[in-house]
């Protein structure tokens, strides 16, 4: 059986982002475009370079470094929108422009005010105006699956005699369920006179829970492009989720007679990664990269499983980047040993950050019993979010708590070079160090998330720590781990505080920018 191949298309960076309270920095963008990379993913939107000044710095970074995906930057029918998405493009070693518009009749009647004839001559004006920049132009009648089919074919058609490549039909709003999306790829397929000349794309929603389901049955139907994001991040209930595509086209060959370029060992790996840097922990039962995923308690499967694991699992651990073993590593293990393990979990680190972390392997191993490959994982997140240029720093903490006491924090810090001590009261122990950081640090952010997160089994699990802080309308995330959740609950917020700062830095450049931008680019509105 001859198989066809089916591009991913990766959104993480652009609608991912837009899951609420997902922010990432341009640095966390750079660090998930190069696992995505590695990864092999065909096509990675990298944002909307008009959005913001970020989005458009986060593009142009993404473009910089990105050796094996085509780079993708997202824009609206309008010139400006196409002109910065060229500008942020211009370095990458392939690009595309993803140009859209909506063409259902709620859309174009109350969003946009526009007649249909209006809309055409938009998307022919746009799609010629991205080709000054790249000859793979995507387009997107947004709202797709709630059009008039006779205005969707004659969109689409207009849009390949502009010079698309890509067509790409959005279920905007997870309205759609599998049969019908279905039916709407292959009417796409019968009834435009020219598709044949560009690769069908769908960009699926999971509003109804239905996004991996529309997706597939979209592959099923003629499409060749599946538009997905790591952990079905993304907007309201999120996005088909990439890793389950994927690992569905491998498993069901026998019925899928597709395949995907996407080294799936690096699967678990990004998952973590992504959750860590947005907050968003994956739910235990989440398929593929859930924690119990591969974990079996009824009596009846650990029996089978002991016999053949094909009796339970239909997929290996070791298929998405898990060792088949639970204990990896110990304190006797030797540095050779941590760095081999590191490369099976998929990183791809220099010596200098080998010996960092091996020393923090061996902290950690000091203090617990069993060390998991989750650690490991969390011991190169934690060493990524804690660069060695951080404003600030902890050197040492104690605590006073108990029934009925009134909690004590005393911190030791290095803030900007400086060493400093502060000792400060709360109604328990994290209102207390929460207490002094923002006195010894002086801000006015508010702290909007709070989750602690046990990354492995046992009393001395290390535990992760997430914290969310929103100041005059800047959000930052903060991550830290320990063994010691208190511990770990100062480092993340420490982490939020590091990044505060940095966006205050930013801050006034980018507004000042920006206005000069856009005065430079009204001329250009279509």
């Amino acid at each position: 059986m001859n198989k066809e191949k089916v591009l991913i298309f990766d959104t993480t960076l652009r609608d991912g982002e837009q899951s609420a309270g997902a922010s990432m920095s341009i640095e966390d963008k750079v660090e998930i475009a190069s696992q995505l990379n590695q990864m092999k993913v065909d096509i990675i939107e990298a944002g909307f370079p008009f959005a913001s000044k970020g989005d458009y710095q986060s593009v142009k970074k993404v473009s910089e470094i990105s050796d094996y995906s085509i780079v993708c930057g997202l824009a609206r029918a309008h010139y400006k929108d196409i002109d910065v998405a060229g500008e942020a493009l211009a370095d990458a070693k392939r690009k595309r422009i993803h140009t859209f518009i909506s063409t259902s009749d709620l859309h174009m009647k109350y969003k946009l005010k526009m007649s249909k004839k209006e809309v055409i001559e938009y998307i022919k004006k746009s799609i010629k105006r991205a080709l000054k920049y790249t000859d793979d132009v995507e387009w997107s009648p947004e709202d797709a699956s709630r059009t008039d089919l006779n205005f969707l074919y004659k969109s689409i058609e207009i849009a390949i005699l502009s010079g698309a490549r890509t067509i790409n039909i959005p279920d905007t709003v997870g309205y759609s369920i599998p049969g019908e999306f279905a039916t709407l790829i292959s009417n796409v397929k019968n009834n435009v006179t020219n598709i044949d000349k560009a690769v069908i794309s769908v960009h699926c929603h999971n509003d109804l829970g239905l996004a991996v389901s529309n997706s597939l049955s979209a592959i099923i139907a003629g499409a060749r492009q599946v538009e997905c994001t790591i952990n079905g991040i993304g907007e309201r209930a999120g996005n088909a989720a990439l890793e389950e595509i994927v690992m569905c086209l491998k498993t069901r060959s026998d019925k899928l007679p597709f395949f995907t370029d996407i080294e799936t060992k690096k699967i678990t790996m990004i998952s973590h990664l992504v959750s860590s840097i947005t907050g968003f922990m994956v739910q235990p039962n989440k398929a593929i990269v859930g924690k119990n995923a591969f974990a079996h308690e009824s009596g009846i499967h650990q029996d089978g499983m002991l016999k053949n694991a094909n009796t339970y699992e239909i997929i290996t651990p070791e298929s998405i980047g898990l060792s088949s073993s639970e204990l990896v590593l110990g304190k006797h293990s030797g540095r050779h040993a941590f760095k081999v393990k590191l490369n099976d979990l998929g990183y791809d680190l220099e010596d200098k950050n080998i010996n960092k972390l091996f020393e923090d392997f061996k902290d950690l191993a000091d203090k617990k019993k069993q060390v998991f490959e989750e650690d490991l994982i969390a011991l190169v997140e934690s060493e990524n979010k804690h660069p060695s240029n951080m404003f600030i720093d902890l050197i040492d903490m104690s605590l006073k708590c108990g029934k009925g006491k009134n909690s004590e924090a005393v911190l030791k810090l290095n803030v900007f070079g400086e060493k400093k001590e502060i000792k400060k009261h709360g109604n328990g122990p994290i209102d207390a160090i929460f207490n002094a950081l923002k006195e010894l640090i002086p801000n006015k952010a508010s702290l909007i998330v709070y989750q602690v997160n046990a990354i492995t089994k046992g009393t001395d699990a290390q535990a992760e720590v997430n914290v969310r802080l929103e100041e005059d309308l800047i959000t930052v995330q903060g991550q830290g781990s320990d063994v010691d959740t208190m511990v770990a609950s100062a480092k993340a917020y420490i982490n939020a505080l590091n990044k505060l700062i940095m966006k205050r830095k930013k801050a006034e450049d980018s507004k000042t920018m920006l206005q000069t931008s856009n005065k430079k680019l009204n001329k250009h509105v279509i």
